[in-house]
């Protein structure tokens, strides 16, 4: 059996899918199903069991059989960067993860878990893997930092694979339940459609306007990075997963514009709350991915925003979050 928690989740069922395309259909889903639209993104898989979060946490504290469990794929999380409830999000992020990843090392299952490129905060010492890059600047952020910092901690106890990836800024389909925390070409498709505009930051802080620059990573590029991770048992570490290039907001703009033949980009004005606390830049260094063997590429914006466009325009509303 394969787990997977936050399994209707983004990159969640996403990494449910490829499994169902390998054949594999031992699949426990975990999940906290309040919001019930993420059933959605379940509705087209295949798999053993569904079970909510809490059940799922009880019965492992409990000691209960699973029976034969290959890997867990951690997924879920409180992934809201907003919310400031400290021993909310400690219990759920940092807790729940040290508890599974106790059990996997007690039942011998592969651990593959979300960690997320934040730890980094704003990124003035680089992007690297390193204790001096990482400042978190929220509390979502210091609890990936911290589990981060637990398994090195660790490390020198682990018997079985333990993997932490670093997701820097994902975008691609079965994301619209996240609502404003959905990926950008998923908000600028939606504009052009409303009102033929796509909707990017004035320029702030020497940048012109549009200029800020993320490292945008398709969904299907994570995926596989994690399924590459699963049929490579033998290494461990916490490692970026970016494509390694930083691109404008500009660019995705464009790559949407031109998938619908129409339309243009509108600039408005930078909110002044964010100023000093955004990310204008983020590069993932992926020395350490492609040192333990990951030689696949990355795809480039252009081909991501058309293979997402596709998908987002091909199907119901939903897909887009309306």
């Amino acid at each position: 059996m394969i787990i997977v928690t936050g399994g209707a989740g983004f990159v969640g069922s996403n990494i449910v899918a490829a499994l169902n395309a390998r054949g594999e259909k031992d699949i426990l889903i975990v999940d906290n199903l309040k919001n019930g639209r993420k059933m959605r993104n379940l509705a087209d898989l295949d798999f053993k069991d569904y079970m909510d979060r809490e059940d799922f946490i009880a019965r492992v504290q409990a000691g209960a059989s699973f029976g034969d469990v290959k890997a867990v794929f951690h997924e879920g999380a409180c992934s809201a960067t907003t919310e400031w409830d400290g021993q909310f999000i400690m219990r759920n992020n940092f807790e729940y993860s040290k508890t599974l990843l106790h059990w996997c090392q007690r039942i011998g299952a592969q651990f593959l878990y979300a960690s997320s490129a934040s730890v980094y905060g704003m990124g003035s010492k680089g992007f690297r893997e390193e204790r001096e890059c990482e400042h978190p600047i929220n509390m979502y952020a210091f609890s990936k930092f911290q589990f981060d910092q637990y398994v090195r901690a660790v490390r020198g106890q682990l018997q079985h694979q333990v993997i932490g990836l670093r997701y820097f800024n994902v975008y691609g389909p079965r994301e619209a339940h996240k609502g404003s925390m959905s990926s950008t070409p998923l908000h600028f498709n939606n504009q052009v459609l409303a009102h033929g505009k796509a909707k990017l930051f004035a320029g702030t802080e020497g940048l012109a306007n549009g200029e800020q620059r993320r490292d945008f990573v398709f969904v299907g590029d994570c995926v596989k990075v994690n399924l590459w991770f699963l049929d490579h048992p033998e290494v461990s570490g916490i490692f970026n997963l970016g494509t390694g290039t930083a691109r404008a907001f500009n660019d995705l703009a464009k790559a949407v514009l031109a998938w619908h033949g129409r339309g243009e980009i509108e600039y408005v004005p930078f909110p002044a709350h964010l100023v000093g606390s955004y990310q204008n830049y983020t590069q993932a260094d992926i020395s350490a991915l492609r040192a333990v063997g990951y030689n696949e590429p990355f795809t480039q914006v252009e081909d991501g925003v058309r293979q997402y466009l596709d998908w987002l325009n091909g199907g119901d509303a939903y897909r887009r979050g309306v």
